[in-house]
């Protein structure tokens, strides 16, 4: 049975990081040019709800996706609007845009669904399900089968996109003239303005690409994790993409080796429910459920003083004249 539960560990860390990796990246992007996104939760939470709502009622995944990512934009230019137009504080503009879509997707789920803020189940046929439903699950006595085919095939595919962004922000932010330009409105704004470019636009275009990533990962709680939307659903998974960023110093790989361990706790703490342990007995659920937490609040305490954040970053730019 050892590769049995191999096979589900490895698994379930992968699914779970996924949303992680997602909004981490859509976080890096923000941050990396100078806008502090604290407003990662609410814009996930916002995308779970469209992807819930328009897929209920449309039976479209393709649909729930693209409400998804709109909205979530729609959140990252308002977000924008206030801190970067307006120049407004960043912190408070997140943690706003965080208030406003605890409250707002249950308002509305209410007044449109009658069902205490959830939506109606996602049909099975609209949600996204795995690519090779052979390795569903895993197959005693085979390790191959179960370790690599249930392990790394057995996804859907937002799994592999989170996975393929990772790599695509990376290659986006160190190898392309855009993703240099848009790493120096982070560091030195006022040269970027000097160089002829806009920093607004610049910053601009960083939070679309934030609204998109945080769209999927958004999208991918309710189309693929769960069958609805459920009010506050996210559980705090924007505050563990952060602090991930954080641990990572703002840089893809780094950040995806802290979402994956945050993914493993995870996956160690659903098997580790009701099991007992020599000497203690049973562990608490609860305290198996908060480890994630738990290390969420360690890593920020032993590395938010470490990390070399982007020069500008939570400063908002005034053109010189």
């Amino acid at each position: 049975m050892d590769e049995v539960l191999i096979a589900s560990v490895l698994a379930s860390t992968l699914r779970v990081s996924a949303p992680l990796l997602l909004c981490a990246m859509a976080g890096v992007l923000s941050e990396r040019s100078g806008v502090v996104d604290l407003g990662l939760e609410g814009k996930m939470l916002f995308a779970a709800f469209a992807a819930a709502a328009a897929a209920s009622v449309t039976h479209s995944t393709a649909w729930g996706l693209l409400a998804a990512i709109g909205v979530a934009c729609a959140a990252s230019l308002l977000h924008g609007f206030a801190c970067v137009s307006n120049r407004g504080d960043q912190v408070v503009s997140g943690v706003a845009l965080n208030m406003i879509a605890a409250g707002l997707t249950v308002v509305l789920g209410i007044a449109w669904f009658q069902q205490g803020g959830q939506t109606p189940p996602i049909a099975p046929e609209v949600r996204l399900t795995a690519l090779a439903p052979a390795f569903a699950e895993p197959q005693p006595g085979n390790w191959f089968a179960s370790v690599f085919g249930h392990g790394f095939l057995s996804h859907n595919v937002l799994v592999y996109v989170a996975f393929l962004m990772v790599a695509a922000v990376w290659f986006f932010l160190e190898r392309t003239r855009p993703g240099l330009r848009l790493r120096a409105v982070g560091e030195n704004p006022a040269m970027v303005e000097a160089a002829g470019m806009s920093v607004q636009g610049l910053r601009y275009q960083a939070l679309l690409m934030n609204g998109v990533l945080c769209g999927l990962a958004g999208a991918y709680l309710t189309l693929a994790q769960n069958a609805s939307f459920s009010p506050n659903m996210t559980a705090g998974r924007g505050f563990i993409a952060l602090a991930a960023m954080i641990f990572g110093k703002w840089k893809p790989l780094p950040t995806m080796a802290a979402c994956l361990l945050f993914g493993f706790l995870d996956a160690v703490a659903i098997r580790m429910q009701g099991v007992q342990l020599p000497g203690v007995g049973e562990v608490p659920v609860q305290l198996i459920q908060a480890l994630p937490y738990i290390l969420t609040v360690v890593l920020l305490a032993g590395f938010i003083g470490s990390a070399i954040a982007p020069k500008a970053l939570g400063r908002p730019y005034v053109k010189e004249r």
